[in-house]
């Protein structure tokens, strides 16, 4: 019967050349990526894929190396998007007053908004063509309703049209709506939020049924 022949395991030298390899490429992978954020950051909210290497430095091929399309592109950026806007997170205790909870959720969110306003004004653009994109938001906003059902149990009290309520005031459309349609600052833009999530979750419970 004749032995299964097995692979020799590697030598010092070349587990030190695949590891340098290794770390060569996601190094590669994150300038594209950082590259791509940068020019939407630098207000090219469609970048080409040809602007994205030049900008990170590579060819062509070496973009389309690491990423198959845009949306794969689109795809690790989100990821990392998600990443910035969650650098600072802090969660919030769940047993302080209503009214202290409502104030540290509405500046966080504000905060996090901002931090990523040029990453989503340019994925609002492409929304309608992306599906990634559109992964990318429905990814975002799950989060965030989770979160909030968590930090506002006893309110929502399981009442998903007040908890899809929450999350509309408190997503990018409604920020980018008192930020860049009607041109108010970040506080004034904060203290809409903070209004809209406090009216909506002290309403008498009967004046929610419309």
């Amino acid at each position: 019967m004749q032995k299964q022949s097995r692979e020799a395991p590697l030598t010092t030298h070349e587990a030190v050349v695949g590891d340098g390899r290794t770390r060569r490429a996601e190094r590669t992978r994150e300038a594209i990526i950082d590259a791509h954020m940068a020019l939407i950051l630098d207000g090219d909210l469609q970048p080409t894929a040809r602007r994205v290497a030049e900008r990170a430095g590579v060819s062509l091929r070496t973009l389309w190396g690491h990423f198959k399309d845009l949306e794969a592109l689109f795809a690790a950026a989100g990821q990392k998007t998600l990443r910035i806007q969650y650098a600072d997170f802090h969660p919030i205790p769940p047993d302080q007053p209503l009214a202290d909870r409502i104030e540290q959720f509405c500046r966080q969110r504000a905060h996090m908004l901002e931090v990523i306003a040029g990453a989503s004004r340019a994925a609002q653009i492409r929304l309608p063509y992306s599906k990634q994109l559109r992964v990318n938001r429905a990814h975002h906003n799950e989060r965030l309703r989770a979160e909030i059902a968590e930090l506002f149990t006893e309110e929502v009290a399981g009442d998903d049209d007040l908890l899809s309520a929450l999350v509309v005031a408190t997503t990018w459309p409604a920020w980018m709506g008192s930020r860049d349609d009607l041109g108010l600052s970040v506080e004034q833009a904060a203290t809409v939020m903070h209004r809209t999530v406090t009216a909506l979750l002290t309403a008498p419970e009967g004046s929610r049924d419309g």
